[in-house]
């Protein structure tokens, strides 16, 4: 009874051995192949967001083509006709002297709107397009349009502006 009993619990432990190894080198062969899945979609992930991100660089250079930072001819002739040598700083002083037209009582006479029952059209935002042109948003608060101008660099290095055009968009009709 005795080498029956040896017999068993040898039988036994072998048993345990054998579903032991097969449940570890499965749990292994499973963790490898959800670690290549991971990479794989690691690796998907991020040739998506490479693809993104080269997708919003090309639109914001698309976007930014009508530019003074990105339009070397009108930079140069700004260098050669007015010796400018800093662009950045250039464009804040154009953008400078336009705003400063804001705190005028009847609003920024280069929106070409007139004051509206006591609200003054101001000047929000501003771009320049290149060593001529401006382009720039404005409104009342309630009303909202957009105006093209000519800048002019004096000798002096003063900045006088020309409207050329100007659009005021209809109130909304809820």
């Amino acid at each position: 009874m005795r080498k029956s009993l040896f017999l068993y619990l040898f039988i036994i432990a072998v048993l345990m051995n054998i579903f032991t190894y097969k449940y570890f080198t499965s749990k292994e062969s499973s963790e490898q192949k959800a670690t290549t899945e991971s990479n794989a979609d690691t690796l998907i992930t991020s040739k998506v967001l490479s693809d993104s991100i080269t997708h919003l660089y090309n639109k914001l250079n698309d976007a930014n083509a009508f530019s003074l930072e990105n339009n070397d001819r009108a930079q140069n002739y700004l260098y050669e006709s007015n010796k400018i040598n800093d662009v950045p700083a250039f464009a804040e002083k154009v953008k400078q002297a336009l705003l400063s037209y804001n705190d005028s009582p009847e609003g920024n006479k280069y929106t070409d709107q007139v004051k509206m029952s006591n609200q003054k059209f101001i000047i929000n935002s501003i771009k320049l397009l290149n060593h001529r042109w401006v382009i720039a948003n404005y409104s009342n608060g309630q009303l909202w349009g957009e105006v093209l101008l000519k800048y002019f660099v004096e000798e002096n290095g003063s900045i006088s502006f020309e409207i050329m055009n100007s659009y005021l968009y209809p109130a909304n009709l809820n």
